[in-house]
């Protein structure tokens, strides 16, 4: 099954569900309801972005929600405690997502250390040193405290449309154009499909996984400044624990294979927006929230065994094909 055939069934599946949930809750149409989903769906579906983009690689990136806990409080502790003009707090986060993302490159291309092993170390590291930069008491702004340009800018709207869910578009778009559209894109994949063989036919496969980890450390930081005005307090101990999981379902919905060498742009972000329509099915039809986590497992679960039963099935649909 293409990629392109992929998205066209997922995105039949979400208009399944939406219709469903409708006809549970025609609140769920509600304006207010859409733009909160809108809204959602930009604030987690930017960092899904950038897991895919490790995934296909063949990668993983399981401090995704320790970075946004870290690089939260430490925004929030630029713009509210030093005074930085808020400018260059917008431009330092990123700086610092890429040098996360860079480091666990170089951990995994020169140290030959299992990405899993590397970025669920940095998962500990971030969370704890999140906690020790607020003595585990919660960050935010003070009273009085206002910052109008990037709360604008972060969770403005413009003709009902939360900017974060037009950030996502943004990103998605540009990400589009470098994932399927240029030369760092065709490398991506095929160091995906096979590193040893994209290693002989010339492509500097280090090169191209510390690229991708930057590409996620950045997108990941991009998320945190979005939640951080969205939330306008953290908590070290517990913000962004888990979003790991709804990037890594919101890939695997999408048709990136956690093996590496395949998944579209388009399909990530409709994997973002299939998870937020289940999540607000979970909340109108008054569904515990403690079964949130089992819900995204179970996504996860079916996405995984889907895509290993066509692994199955390819060879034999091709060779199906060539028989005249």
């Amino acid at each position: 099954m293409t990629s392109h055939k992929k998205d066209i069934g997922l995105l039949i599946l979400i208009m399944l569900v939406g219709t469903v949930v409708a006809l549970i809750n025609p609140l769920f149409l509600s304006p207010i309801n859409l733009a909160n989903t809108a809204n959602l769906i930009g604030l987690f579906g930017i960092f899904a972005i950038g897991q895919a983009i490790v995934i296909i690689t063949g990668g993983i990136d399981l401090s995704v929600g320790s970075v946004i806990a870290l690089l939260g409080v430490v925004m929030v502790d630029l713009l509210a405690g030093v005074g930085m003009p808020w400018p260059l707090v917008l431009l330092l986060i990123p700086v610092f997502g890429a040098v996360i993302g860079g480091l666990h490159g170089l951990l995994i291309v020169k140290l030959k250390i299992q990405p899993f092993i590397v970025t669920l170390c940095g998962l500990l590291i971030y969370r704890g040193a999140a906690r020790f930069f607020t003595a585990d008491a919660t960050a935010g702004f003070g009273f009085g405290q206002s910052f109008p340009a990037v709360e604008w800018l972060t969770v403005g709207r413009s003709f009902g449309v939360p900017h974060s869910f037009v950030a996502l578009l943004l990103i998605g778009a540009v990400m589009w154009l470098v994932l399927h559209r240029t030369v760092f894109g065709r490398y991506l994949f095929a160091v995906g499909k096979n590193e040893e063989a994209a290693r002989y036919s010339g492509i500097n496969t280090g090169a191209v996984v510390i690229s991708a980890y930057v590409l996620c450390g950045i997108l990941t930081a991009i998320s945190a400044i979005f939640f951080a005005m969205y939330t306008r307090s953290i908590s070290p101990s517990s913000h962004g624990s888990f979003y790991e999981l709804y990037a890594i379902a919101a890939a695997v919905l999408g048709g990136f294979s956690l093996r590496g060498g395949e998944g579209s742009m388009i399909g990530v972000i409709l994997g973002a927006v299939l998870l937020q329509v289940l999540q607000n099915l979970v909340n109108l039809l008054g569904i515990p929230s403690s079964l949130n986590f089992a819900v995204m497992g179970a996504v996860i679960l079916f996405g995984v065994l889907v895509d290993s039963q066509l692994a199955r099935f390819r060879p034999m649909m091709a060779s199906f094909r060539k028989v005249p």
